[in-house]
């Protein structure tokens, strides 16, 4: 019971801080102009950073995994990722007031786990039961708490407050963390170890499109904080109705709710 106190309370004040940032950003636009912001020395610092890391470690790994593997085994390691994904997602649908996708989600972790071993293969998606995954981010946007302004973090990358505390939340409410949490050697090693495991997964997903992007852009970094911000229209309380879509599609992964 103290745990989860704890935990409850570190997701009240990670939320009012999150809100406090993002209303602030709001009421003060002009503070986060693409050219003015006030982050934008920092953002750029750490763009810098994470692309020499990126350029010198995570990609020459993930090129390397893409080496000793195929793209049938990529895809079982990927679904493993996805299926743990799935309590989180039943959790944030019922937050967001959706029981019966939450109901769906939670039916497809136990057909996956079970008889797709351990998510490998989708077989709740042959049964009619669909993968539509969500998160605390989508949470927060049902909830009207705005994004606030762009922000880079270290190694993780593209970012924003909301999306940041996200990430920090599905990480604490993984499957993962809660079945290793009574042993502190073996939580650290599998957890670190599996959010390792991801982020060079996610990198190897998206490493051409960012290549590709680096490439064609005469600023990298404005064209990467245009493409994810992009990505993050139309949620929900934020949804327009603009017409157009963002040119690379990119799944950031590491940032994204299904972080371990």
């Amino acid at each position: 019971m103290k745990m989860l106190r704890k935990l409850f309370l570190g997701m009240a004040l990670a939320l009012s801080i999150s809100s406090g940032t993002a209303f602030a950003a709001a009421g003060n636009h002009d503070m986060y102009a693409d050219d003015e912001s006030v982050l934008e020395v920092y953002n750029r610092a750490m763009f810098s950073f994470n692309n020499v890391f990126n350029h010198y470690v995570f990609m020459p790994v993930a090129e390397f995994y893409r080496d000793i593997t195929t793209p049938f085994v990529r895809k079982r390691i990927s679904n493993i990722f996805d299926n743990l994904h799935e309590p989180v997602s039943a959790g944030n649908y019922l937050l967001q007031a959706d029981p019966k996708r939450s109901g769906i989600s939670l039916s497809r972790f136990v057909i996956n786990s079970t008889l797709g071993l351990f998510g490998m293969f989708d077989v709740a998606e042959a049964w009619g039961l669909p993968e539509k995954q969500t998160g605390f981010d989508d949470t927060f946007a049902e909830w009207c708490i705005p994004d606030g302004p762009y922000l880079v973090l270290p190694f993780l990358g593209p970012s924003t407050p909301r999306a940041a505390v996200s990430t920090g939340l599905a990480f604490v409410f993984d499957p993962v963390y809660w079945t290793t949490i009574n042993d502190a050697n073996v939580h650290d090693k599998i957890a670190y170890g599996m959010a390792v495991v991801y982020g060079v997964t996610a990198m190897e997903q998206n490493m051409d499109l960012l290549k590709d992007l680096e490439s064609n852009s005469m600023d990298y970094y404005a064209a990467m904080k245009a493409a994810y911000m992009q990505n993050r229209k139309n949620k929900g309380c934020f949804k327009d109705d603009l017409s157009t879509t963002a040119g690379y599609d990119f799944d950031f992964g590491i940032e994204d709710e299904t972080d371990y």
